[in-house]
């Protein structure tokens, strides 16, 4: 019988007798089942729930229905940028690296959420005049617009991806990729159905009979967002994109490499893709080139090119040598 490491540990503050480790599990489970238990009851018996008349329930109602598709939005831009380093030789599409791609168009989701909710907060609540009410409607309809804008010129530049993408030799990390590149373009699609079905709601004002009709609401707005957040379910980005290398380089380290004399580029330009059926040979390695999946040249004792591999593993001196 293995001794108990807490009675003969003779640092120990612990009482002496060992543990039941056991025990321990079981009443933190029970404690942790009471503990939700206690939160699914707060919110089942609080009665300012069941209040549709109150006043503060109706605009964070409003509020939060009209600005949450953005956050997918924004979701959407980030995974580009990871997409465009990781599946690019230069790291970059239509002259925008990626670590700055995110960045740009995240920022313009910002631009257009704030305009959003500042529409809605205008518009919102009870005892405002007509004039009031239809000029946050009017601010909102422009933040949505504009936030359709934003989605068309990612697109253009989503297309030149597309095609980099198909001038890569066929393997399973590619197929991967446009996999989850499909998925994109189904959430944008889904939010400017939803984005259409917004400006047709407002664009009469407050005459508008869709208000007036709830299914309206769950079929052209919840479900196409409902399943935006499935695709991406089915299709998670991490599965793709898998290991801390995926991730962007910081600036410090893109720093670093443009002190070092190396230009920070794609994932694309390190390796030939995983599962490519095409030798590298140096015959390969020109066509390759012309695709756009391997760099013109490699940065100084930055990669070791042999018959088989191109790997970056090998040191100024080796590379020399």
């Amino acid at each position: 019988m293995a001794q108990c490491k807490t009675i003969t540990d003779p640092n120990t503050t612990w009482p002496p007798f060992c543990p039941n480790i056991a025990a321990s599990y079981l009443y933190a489970i029970l404690f942790g089942i009471t503990a939700i238990a206690h939160l699914v009851q707060t919110f089942w018996t609080r009665k300012c729930i069941m209040q549709p008349a109150n006043d503060m329930m109706y605009t964070l109602w409003f509020v939060l229905m009209l600005i949450a598709p953005i956050f997918t939005n924004a979701y959407v831009y980030m995974v580009m940028g990871r997409m465009v380093y990781n599946f690019t030789a230069k790291g970059s599409v239509g002259g925008i690296k990626a670590w700055r791609f995110g960045l740009i168009f995240v920022l313009l989701d910002v631009l257009a959420f704030l305009v959003q909710a500042g529409g809605a907060v205008i518009a919102s609540g009870t005892g405002k005049s007509m004039n009031t009410i239809m000029m946050g409607l009017h601010i909102y309809m422009g933040g949505i617009g504009f936030q359709q804008l934003c989605i068309l010129a990612f697109l253009a530049l989503a297309a030149r991806f597309h095609l980099n993408l198909r001038a890569q030799p066929v393997s399973a990390e590619r197929s991967k990729a446009f996999r989850l590149l499909y998925v994109e373009y189904a959430v944008l699609l889904l939010i400017t159905i939803r984005i259409i079905f917004r400006l047709a709601e407002y664009s009469n004002g407050l005459d508008s009979s869709i208000p007036e009709h709830e299914a309206y609401q769950y079929v052209l707005d919840s479900t196409p967002m409902l399943t935006a957040l499935v695709l991406f379910n089915a299709v998670h980005p991490g599965f793709t994109m898998r290991g801390a290398e995926s991730n962007l380089p910081a600036r410090k380290e893109r720093k670093a490499m443009k002190k070092a004399g190396e230009r920070p580029t794609g994932r694309a330009g390190e390796y030939v893709m995983m599962g490519s059926k095409q030798d590298f040979t140096m015959q390969g390695r020109e066509s390759e080139v012309e695709t756009g999946l391997m760099p013109p040249s490699p940065p100084t004792g930055a990669y070791r090119y042999d018959v088989n591999n191109y790997s970056r593993s090998a040191s100024p001196a080796e590379f020399r040598g």
